[in-house]
């Protein structure tokens, strides 16, 4: 009994509620002993925050100060040009970052190079850059101080063209085919590759026309994916037999699509199209150039045109070949007029078409006559049958050139020719030095 009334009461402790303690918060800590606070506090290292903070700051007002002095001389030197009507105007715009060239805050990335200033080397693709045009391009590409990469089959293109860049870090060539796609990272594309001469461009001419078609729809993919800037070389063969003399860019031109020559003059046509569905469709950055005639040292020897034709023949003292009775015309420029045209068109703000080329006209008479009194006045001049679709006329309008890059051709053919006439010597006769009598 007395262990059932012990069980019974240890039952009723058990059941018994407990009264709970009396509830006292937990005492607040101080704010310096959190420990981000705490750890910024030691050691100083709020006070070196702060100061890093200072130095910050007036470093970026005094970049924002030299911006603003660098813009308003630039300002002032475009007042200059203006008020002068002289000078050029070069564009340091970047290509492949077009979101940086649109922010109003960076403004030493975009727009003109003020005077005295130095530009931002690039990285730039020349096509063909071991033919005649491209390499005289190379040339000043790589002297200016960019990084280039010429890409080249070697059908016209020649390896001793270049040869004085071999060895150079900025400068690399590769074998390939544009025809072919290729990867790149450049910020320009001077696309020059097609055989510009009827020889070589009849020679292949289903070729012909997928250099033109196929090889400027790849380097326009690649600036597309790259945000380089694209520059066709097209041709004033895109005007045909021309019923408008001079010719305009705005001349829409009159080519047989059938011919033996439409290779080439519809390749080219076909090309500028598709440059500009590029610059509308896709906002690929496009610039459009027309080359006329042009003559100078590295033409190919005998390769159809009617300047290298005359000065090979005449150094070998054989009679000068006139295709028909000789009064069709032409316009000479000399290549390094065309290099500077095509690097202004490339730097400058518009996309064109712009026709480059000397407006100084020649029948073929002339011409032969001009090549006589620099080589050999007793040449002899062979006429025969003229060729199929030869236009009879050619003549650049370059008014548009003029007033929208700042260009015209400075050197005239009596200048030009004795420096191809040279080249062209050293390459026919090697070694042999050949006695050419004096001009009377």
């Amino acid at each position: 009994m007395i262990s059932t009334m012990s069980m019974n009461h240890r039952r009723h402790d058990a059941e018994s509620p407990q009264i709970p303690e009396a509830y006292s918060p937990k005492p607040s800590k101080s704010w310096t002993s959190v420990r981000p606070i705490d750890y910024l506090l030691r050691e100083q290292r709020l006070v070196f925050i702060l100061l890093g903070m200072g130095i910050a700051s007036c470093y970026f007002m005094l970049q924002r100060d030299t911006m603003i002095a660098v813009d308003h001389q630039h300002a002032a030197y475009n007042a200059m040009l203006d008020s002068t009507g002289g000078g050029h105007r070069i564009s340091l715009e970047t290509p492949t970052f077009p979101a940086i060239r649109s922010n109003p805050l960076i403004t030493s990335s975009g727009g003109k190079i003020p005077l005295g200033l130095r530009r931002k080397a690039l990285r730039v693709v020349v096509t063909g850059g071991a033919g005649f045009v491209g390499s005289h391009l190379v040339d000043r590409l790589v002297d200016r101080g960019d990084q280039v990469i010429v890409v080249d089959n070697f059908f016209t293109g020649r390896k001793e063209n270049l040869q004085r860049h071999f060895g150079n870090p900025n400068f690399e060539l590769i074998r390939h085919d544009v025809v072919e796609p290729i990867l790149l990272e450049v910020d320009q594309i001077y696309h020059l590759a097609c055989p510009a001469s009827p020889v070589h461009y009849k020679h292949n001419p289903v070729k012909t026309i997928k250099t033109n078609v196929m090889g400027t729809l790849n380097m326009l993919g690649l600036a597309k994916r790259v945000g380089a800037r694209f520059l066709l070389t097209s041709t004033s063969e895109v005007y045909g037999d021309p019923l408008e003399h001079p010719q305009k860019e705005e001349y829409w031109g009159n080519v047989n699509p059938i011919g033996v020559r439409s290779c080439y003059d519809e390749g080219k046509r076909t090309a500028e199209t598709l440059t500009m569905d590029y610059h509308r469709g896709a906002d690929v950055e496009v610039r459009i150039a027309r080359i006329f005639n042009t003559y100078g040292p590295r033409m190919c020897i005998d390769d159809g045109r009617v300047v290298s034709n005359f000065v090979a023949q005449a150094l070998r003292k054989e009679p000068m070949t006139v295709y028909g009775d000789g009064k069709q015309t032409r316009s000479f420029q000399f290549v390094s007029d065309l290099v500077e045209g095509l690097m202004r068109l490339m730097e400058g703000d518009h996309i064109g078409p712009f026709n480059l080329g000397n407006p100084g006209e020649f029948t073929m008479l002339e011409l032969a006559e001009v090549v006589k009194e620099v080589i050999d006045p007793n040449a002899k001049i062979e006429f025969h049958p003229n060729t199929a679709d030869d236009p009879h006329m050619r003549k650049p309008d370059i008014s548009k050139a003029k007033e929208k890059l700042g260009w015209e051709p400075k050197i005239a053919l009596k200048d030009g020719l004795p420096l191809m006439v040279e080249d062209f010597r050293q390459r026919v006769f090697g070694d042999r030095q050949e006695k050419i009598e004096p001009a009377v």
